[in-house]
Protein backbone atom coordinates (compact mmCIF):
# COMPACT_ATOMS: atom_id res chain seq x y z
CA UNK A 1 0.00 0.00 0.00
CA UNK A 2 0.92 3.18 -0.85
CA UNK A 3 -0.03 6.69 1.31
CA UNK A 4 0.88 9.82 0.99
CA UNK A 5 0.68 12.18 3.96
CA UNK A 6 -0.29 16.10 2.91
CA UNK A 7 -0.19 18.96 5.57
CA UNK A 8 1.39 22.44 6.01
CA UNK A 9 4.40 23.23 8.36
CA UNK A 10 4.33 21.96 11.59
CA UNK A 11 1.13 20.02 10.99
CA UNK A 12 2.24 16.65 12.45
CA UNK A 13 2.02 15.04 9.23
CA UNK A 14 5.70 13.42 10.30
CA UNK A 15 4.45 12.43 13.45
CA UNK A 16 1.31 10.86 11.22
CA UNK A 17 3.36 9.16 9.11
CA UNK A 18 5.95 7.30 11.38
CA UNK A 19 2.73 6.08 13.35
CA UNK A 20 1.41 4.65 10.52
CA UNK A 21 4.92 2.94 9.17
CA UNK A 22 5.36 1.54 12.31
CA UNK A 23 2.38 -0.08 12.38
CA UNK A 24 2.14 -1.57 8.78
CA UNK A 25 6.11 -2.65 9.41
CA UNK A 26 5.50 -5.23 11.95
CA UNK A 27 8.03 -6.75 13.27
CA UNK A 28 10.60 -5.82 10.84
CA UNK A 29 12.29 -2.87 10.91
CA UNK A 30 10.81 0.75 9.39
CA UNK A 31 13.74 2.36 6.74
CA UNK A 32 13.19 5.98 6.79
CA UNK A 33 14.78 7.61 3.68
CA UNK A 34 15.30 11.20 4.16
CA UNK A 35 15.73 13.36 1.07
CA UNK A 36 17.34 16.90 3.04
CA UNK A 37 20.56 17.63 3.35
CA UNK A 38 22.18 19.43 6.47
CA UNK A 39 23.60 22.87 4.81
CA UNK A 40 23.49 24.57 8.18
CA UNK A 41 23.56 23.70 11.89
CA UNK A 42 19.78 24.99 11.98
CA UNK A 43 19.17 22.52 9.88
CA UNK A 44 21.46 19.63 11.29
CA UNK A 45 19.55 20.61 14.41
CA UNK A 46 16.30 19.56 12.89
CA UNK A 47 17.21 16.40 11.72
CA UNK A 48 18.73 15.17 15.17
CA UNK A 49 15.20 16.54 16.67
CA UNK A 50 13.35 14.17 13.82
CA UNK A 51 15.94 11.08 14.48
CA UNK A 52 15.29 11.56 17.95
CA UNK A 53 11.57 11.85 17.65
CA UNK A 54 11.66 8.17 15.84
CA UNK A 55 13.55 6.70 17.98
CA UNK A 56 15.54 3.82 18.23
CA UNK A 57 14.78 0.70 15.52
CA UNK A 58 14.70 2.46 12.49
CA UNK A 59 17.33 2.09 9.73
CA UNK A 60 17.52 5.59 7.77
CA UNK A 61 19.07 6.27 4.54
CA UNK A 62 19.52 9.45 3.14
CA UNK A 63 18.63 9.92 -0.17
CA UNK A 64 18.37 13.71 -0.94
CA UNK A 65 18.99 13.08 -4.96
CA UNK A 66 17.44 9.53 -5.74
CA UNK A 67 14.79 7.99 -3.12
CA UNK A 68 13.44 5.96 -5.73
CA UNK A 69 17.11 4.13 -5.60
CA UNK A 70 17.05 3.47 -1.65
CA UNK A 71 13.18 2.40 -1.68
CA UNK A 72 14.07 0.01 -4.61
CA UNK A 73 17.04 -1.69 -2.76
CA UNK A 74 14.48 -1.95 0.74
CA UNK A 75 13.50 -5.38 0.39
CA UNK A 76 14.45 -6.14 4.01
CA UNK A 77 12.51 -3.73 5.61
CA UNK A 78 8.86 -3.68 7.24
CA UNK A 79 7.75 -1.07 5.91
CA UNK A 80 8.85 2.16 4.09
CA UNK A 81 8.78 6.11 5.03
CA UNK A 82 9.89 9.01 2.75
CA UNK A 83 10.00 12.37 4.34
CA UNK A 84 9.84 14.53 2.10
CA UNK A 85 8.89 15.01 -1.41
CA UNK A 86 8.90 18.65 -0.87
CA UNK A 87 12.08 18.40 -0.03
CA UNK A 88 13.06 16.50 -2.96
CA UNK A 89 11.33 18.98 -5.33
CA UNK A 90 13.63 21.59 -4.62
CA UNK A 91 16.68 19.03 -4.93
CA UNK A 92 15.42 18.16 -8.00
CA UNK A 93 14.44 21.51 -9.39
CA UNK A 94 18.55 22.34 -8.12
CA UNK A 95 19.85 19.21 -9.80
CA UNK A 96 17.87 20.28 -13.45
CA UNK A 97 16.19 16.86 -13.37
CA UNK A 98 12.73 16.32 -14.94
CA UNK A 99 10.49 16.51 -11.79
CA UNK A 100 7.76 14.40 -13.76
CA UNK A 101 10.00 11.75 -15.04
CA UNK A 102 11.67 11.40 -11.29
CA UNK A 103 7.86 11.04 -9.44
CA UNK A 104 7.38 8.77 -12.00
CA UNK A 105 10.53 6.47 -10.95
CA UNK A 106 9.58 7.11 -7.36
CA UNK A 107 6.09 5.74 -7.49
CA UNK A 108 7.12 2.64 -9.68
CA UNK A 109 9.64 1.98 -6.94
CA UNK A 110 7.25 1.93 -4.03
CA UNK A 111 4.52 -0.29 -6.20
CA UNK A 112 7.23 -2.29 -7.08
CA UNK A 113 8.74 -2.79 -3.66
CA UNK A 114 5.82 -4.84 -2.04
CA UNK A 115 5.51 -3.35 1.29
CA UNK A 116 3.78 -0.69 2.27
CA UNK A 117 5.08 2.83 1.68
CA UNK A 118 4.20 6.21 2.87
CA UNK A 119 5.27 9.70 1.86
CA UNK A 120 5.24 12.98 3.16
CA UNK A 121 4.78 16.38 1.51
CA UNK A 122 3.84 19.80 2.28
CA UNK A 123 0.83 21.38 0.64
CA UNK A 124 2.07 24.22 -0.40
CA UNK A 125 -0.57 25.07 -2.66
CA UNK A 126 -3.07 26.64 -0.02
CA UNK A 127 -1.19 30.35 0.46
CA UNK A 128 -0.89 33.12 -1.20
CA UNK A 129 0.58 33.55 -4.81
CA UNK A 130 4.71 34.06 -4.38
CA UNK A 131 5.84 37.14 -5.85
CA UNK A 132 8.80 35.68 -8.19
CA UNK A 133 9.25 33.29 -10.73
CA UNK A 134 11.35 30.82 -9.32
CA UNK A 135 8.77 30.74 -6.27
CA UNK A 136 6.07 30.26 -9.03
CA UNK A 137 7.62 27.69 -10.16
CA UNK A 138 8.82 25.32 -6.97
CA UNK A 139 5.14 25.51 -6.15
CA UNK A 140 3.90 24.39 -9.03
CA UNK A 141 6.33 21.39 -9.19
CA UNK A 142 5.44 20.86 -5.75
CA UNK A 143 1.62 20.88 -6.77
CA UNK A 144 2.20 18.54 -9.54
CA UNK A 145 4.39 15.89 -7.51
CA UNK A 146 1.91 15.44 -5.10
CA UNK A 147 -1.07 15.23 -7.79
CA UNK A 148 1.09 12.62 -9.25
CA UNK A 149 1.90 10.68 -5.87
CA UNK A 150 -1.88 11.21 -4.85
CA UNK A 151 -3.25 9.46 -8.18
CA UNK A 152 -0.86 6.26 -7.63
CA UNK A 153 -1.20 6.20 -3.78
CA UNK A 154 -4.03 3.86 -2.45
CA UNK A 155 -4.41 6.16 0.56
CA UNK A 156 -3.86 10.41 0.87
CA UNK A 157 -4.00 11.57 3.95
CA UNK A 158 -4.47 15.41 4.86
CA UNK A 159 -3.28 16.76 8.43
CA UNK A 160 -4.15 19.90 9.98
CA UNK A 161 -3.36 20.94 13.50
CA UNK A 162 -2.15 17.25 13.81
CA UNK A 163 -6.06 15.95 13.24
CA UNK A 164 -6.00 13.48 9.82
CA UNK A 165 -8.35 13.50 7.08
CA UNK A 166 -8.37 10.87 4.84
CA UNK A 167 -8.66 12.15 1.49
CA UNK A 168 -8.74 9.21 -0.46
CA UNK A 169 -8.95 5.28 0.36
CA UNK A 170 -9.34 3.73 3.52
CA UNK A 171 -10.05 4.94 6.71
CA UNK A 172 -7.71 3.89 10.12
CA UNK A 173 -8.07 0.20 10.46
CA UNK A 174 -7.36 -1.36 13.65
CA UNK A 175 -3.94 -1.27 15.12
CA UNK A 176 -3.48 2.22 13.45
CA UNK A 177 -3.28 5.11 15.43
CA UNK A 178 -4.71 7.99 13.61
CA UNK A 179 -3.70 10.96 16.66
Amino acid sequence: MLTLVLGGARSGKSALAERLTLSAAGNAPPLYVATAEAFDDEMRDRIARHRADRGPGWRTVEAPANPAAAIAAAADAGAVLLDCLTIWAATLMHLERDPDTETARLVAAARDLGRPVVMVANEVGLGIVPDNAPARRFRDVAGRMNQQVAAAADRVIFVAAGLPLVLKGPSFGAGEVAS
